[in-house]
């Protein structure tokens, strides 16, 4: 069982920066592919990224490339979510997810644990 617990969400103007954190327990953290997606009120849950289990390679969805930058350090067994020229549609809560699968790369279907998720909402 693997248990994640996200952290760093908040109120920010648009054009701020937020950095979150997803500390992981119950499993060997480099062994996890780990991802990032968000989810606005009332709409379907987007993928934002995901890293390997050494951070040699990391992918964004279209939405994100250039604003957000996903990183690792598996000594803290953490992930990070930096998010920088957040706008209002960046409003959500965001989670992490933890992929057990001989994968190198996650997507939203094959992450098998996620986190409690945290609120991010950007003001305009």
């Amino acid at each position: 069982q693997v248990r994640l617990v996200e952290s760093g969400g908040g109120l920010v103007q648009a054009g701020g920066s937020l950095r979150l954190s997803c500390v992981a327990s119950g499993h060997t953290f480099s062994t996890l592919v780990m991802g990032w997606s968000r989810q606005a009120p009332g709409k379907e849950p987007e993928f934002l990224g995901s890293i390997s289990r050494y951070g040699a390679v990391i992918k964004y969805a279209d939405s994100v490339k250039g604003r957000f930058t996903i990183s690792r350090d598996n000594v803290k067994n953490t992930v990070y979510l930096h998010m920088s020229s957040l706008r209002p549609e960046d409003t959500g809560v965001y989670y992490c997810g933890a992929d057990l699968n001989p994968v190198q790369i996650a997507n939203q279907q094959s992450i098998d644990y996620w986190g409690q998720g945290t609120q991010v909402t950007v003001s305009s």
